[in-house]
């Protein structure tokens, strides 16, 4: 059964939120002030009294939608605007009519400074009203097209997270059940461990809730994964993990540093006669965190040097380029990943922004 849809409105308790009401407010009263008055003399009057009177609606609609955004979110998507316009409709009257009642004042409005009171009452307060419909009208339609397009992108993002959950490749399967029912004879111990090792794993990639968690998590689930090569690999592999800097609460998605060891491993080490190392390294400055995954490959590969961050390996490209867009999706702009080789290695690199709170842009 399909759920009623949400509008889910922008955080106005954001400064950023809150920059962009006064920005829309104040472009309003230019446009209100130029259409009234021209520039002529009483422009620099109207557009003064239009930025008093609207920068004040703007910042305690701002303050109301930041108290009532849990409330709104309950709601259905008609109920929640009927709940949104309903609210705007009743402040603007309400500061409609204090704005009426100073200018009509002659106490506080001595000499018609602020400019001379409407003739009629009642159609001042129409006409706010009905421009106050208006434009709340306007921005609850492009918050709600805003909303059904990023639905629709993070519902291919699930659908991509998905698809890299189910592809945990046959043959692993196969080779560590392989491996494990030959430890069953010669080490019942540690058949015992690469078996819990196996559970814990799938456990991990198939759960439905993993979308974003902790570094940690992750982290602990790429060691898993290796333990569990290790076991298949031997001495051909080593992975050094240089990761003390990384903050581990901080969240990223989930299936991010496994598939690029996995990759590491699959197309790099394993591809080799003698083996080699596998670098996972990490550090957080200045509210980013760099994270790094290089693994030995042999010159003709076919990896070319690249720098705008896409690997012209397919074998490699498909996990970089799966991440690359879950990342950008949860952390916007700030975030990149890029990969392609460099000497005789190939190098994965993520930079994303340190936070232990889901980001706006992913709630």
């Amino acid at each position: 059964m399909s759920h009623p849809t949400r509008l889910l409105l922008p955080d106005f308790c954001n400064p950023r939120a809150v920059l962009v009401v006064l920005l829309i407010v104040t472009l309003t009263a230019l446009l209100l002030a130029l259409s009234s008055a021209g520039f002529g003399p009483d422009f620099l009057t109207d557009l003064a009294r239009n930025i008093l009177f609207l920068v004040f609606t703007g910042l305690a609609g701002a303050g109301l939608l930041c108290a009532m955004r849990a409330q709104v979110a309950q709601q259905d998507a008609a109920g929640g605007a009927l709940l949104v316009l309903g609210t705007i409709a009743a402040l603007v009257l309400l500061i409609s009519e204090i704005a009426f009642r100073i200018i009509d004042s002659p106490l506080l409005n001595p000499g018609g400074m602020l400019g001379p009171a409407p003739l009629d009452h009642w159609l001042f307060l129409a006409r706010n009203l009905l421009m106050g419909l208006i434009v709340g009208s306007l921005a609850l339609r492009y918050f709600y097209v805003a909303q059904q397009w990023r639905l629709n992108v993070e519902s291919q993002a699930r659908a991509r997270v998905n698809a890299l959950q189910a592809r945990i490749r046959p043959h692993f399967l196969y080779n560590s059940m392989n491996t494990i029912a030959a430890l069953t004879r010669s080490d019942p111990a540690r058949a015992e461990e690469a078996v819990q090792d196996l559970a814990d794993l799938f456990r991990a990639n198939l759960s439905e809730k993993r979308s974003v968690i902790t570094l940690k998590e992750e982290l602990e689930a790429a060691r898993i994964y290796q333990r569990i090569e290790q076991l298949r690999m031997g001495e051909r592999l080593r992975v050094r993990w240089d990761v003390k800097e990384l903050p581990m609460r901080a969240l990223v998605p989930a299936l991010t540093v496994q598939p690029l060891l996995e990759n590491a491993i699959g197309h790099g080490v394993e591809n080799l006669d003698g083996g080699g190392e596998v670098i996972v390294e990490g550090s957080a400055a200045e509210g980013m965190i760099l994270l790094r995954v290089r693994n030995p490959m042999p010159f003709d590969s076919g990896v070319r040097n690249v720098s705008d961050g896409r690997s012209e390996n397919r074998g490699h490209g498909i996990a970089p380029d799966n991440i690359r867009e879950r990342l950008i999706l949860l952390f916007g702009t700030r975030a990149e990943l890029r990969s392609g080789r460099e000497g005789d290695e190939f190098v994965v690199q993520l930079r994303f922004p340190e936070t232990t709170t889901m980001p706006e842009r992913a709630a």
